[in-house]
């Protein structure tokens, strides 16, 4: 249930709440009323199934435009769709340039590249806020560089990265944008900016449930699939289909997950603030006392997200009395990107990180300027 009167979650940036109601209906509808698999069959049931879930597939790659929804699959998240790309290419021995605001769904899988197949990562060149350098961009050579890899909203300063800049830049090396934080609030232009992979998760800024996700790819057959197994098409075969889902689709879906990710789509909230109220908020916390915002350095490339820190409490306990005193519930901590923090300055104490969603008003931001001010004048 929505409380219109008041909200107090600021932790959107791990998952959403609340979520539009239609979401848990419809997955309660599918347990209780429709079940039956996907693709697997032509009864009924199984025909709703499959309208619903392609439905999904089309509203999901409308939203980041991509007009080939057949070139979009469904994964359990966005880390899982990061792994489809980084597992699925063989990089012996090449490089891979990363931004430096990179969450551990990254930086993690290309530790174990590093030690197994023998690549190289490096960091793009970047201002101090870690907005990258389309400049310096062409004064690299790229010749060794198999894949650049960028998230396009920082899960701890909010900055956006300018990835159509990126991409001209780069020319032919393949981009992958990691879009948990901005998919659903950001606008993203598959087609138009070019991007050959965007990994996306449902419960994030499109309020859908969690153990969803997806993964575009501009030219599949660049990938290998990172899970095999049946797929309800070519039984005959023990090998995996060549064709699109079913390549990257082995194993039953999360088909709940995908009903409830359908109709979070069909009723995205109207926000109930502006994004200059929001940057009006900002800059007010911003000037309290012994506060130190995270941030881009410019309006232009800041997302709704950012993280403080204070010259005089360490996070966790400005994290507590939010929470305790105020109601306020925030995420303290290093937010499984160390890289972004040591990038940003602020590992190993990390931050305080606050993100809000939709579904706030002038009057919750209000509640948090003033909380923050009480805690930092104790």
């Amino acid at each position: 249930m929505i409380d219109e009167k008041q909200n107090r979650y600021f932790d959107n940036a791990a998952t959403s709440f609340p979520r539009p109601p239609e979401v848990a209906a419809e997955m309660t509808r599918y347990l209780n009323e429709i079940g039956g698999p996907y693709g697997r069959s032509s009864y009924p049931r199984v025909m709703e199934v499959s309208r619903t879930v392609e439905s999904a597939r089309e509203m999901t790659a409308q939203r980041i435009g991509a007009a080939d929804a057949d070139k979009l699959v469904f994964t359990h998240n966005a880390t899982h769709a990061i792994n489809t790309v980084l597992q699925g290419i063989d990089f012996a021995k090449k490089t891979i340039l990363i931004s430096p605001l990179e969450h551990n769904a990254v930086v993690r899988p290309l530790k174990l590249l590093k030690k197994y197949a023998g690549i190289h990562v490096g960091i793009l060149p970047h201002a101090p806020d870690g907005l990258i350098n389309c400049d310096a961009l062409q004064n690299i050579d790229f010749s060794n560089t198999a894949l650049v890899v960028v998230n396009h909203q920082g899960n701890v300063n909010g900055l956006i990265q300018p990835l159509q800049q990126i991409k001209k830049a780069i020319g032919p090396v393949p981009l992958l944008v990691d879009a948990s934080q901005s998919c659903g609030k950001t606008q993203i232009l598959c087609d138009t900016w070019n991007l050959d992979f965007v990994a996306l998760t449902g419960h994030k800024s499109l309020y859908g449930p969690t153990g969803t996700g997806a993964l575009y790819m501009k030219t599949p057959s660049l990938l290998s699939p990172l899970v095999t197994g049946g797929t309800g098409s070519m039984s005959e075969s023990f090998d995996i289909p060549g064709f699109l889902p079913d390549r990257f689709e082995a194993g039953t879906q999360n088909i709940a997950g995908i009903f409830g990710l359908h109709a979070a789509l069909m009723h995205s909230p109207d926000p109930r603030h502006t994004h200059d109220e929001f940057l009006d908020i900002l800059n007010a916390i911003g000037a309290l006392d012994s506060i130190t915002l995270l941030r881009a350095n410019s309006d232009k490339y800041q997302g709704e997200l950012f993280s403080i820190r204070s010259d005089r409490f360490d996070c966790a306990y400005i994290g507590m009395n939010l929470q305790e005193k105020f109601g306020i519930e925030t995420r303290i901590g290093l937010h499984c990107a160390p890289l972004a923090h040591f990038t940003l300055g602020t590992w190993p104490g990390g931050a305080v990180r606050i993100a809000p969603s939709a579904y706030h008003r002038v009057e919750d931001f209000e509640h948090l300027l003033q909380a923050l001010h009480a805690i930092v004048n104790s």
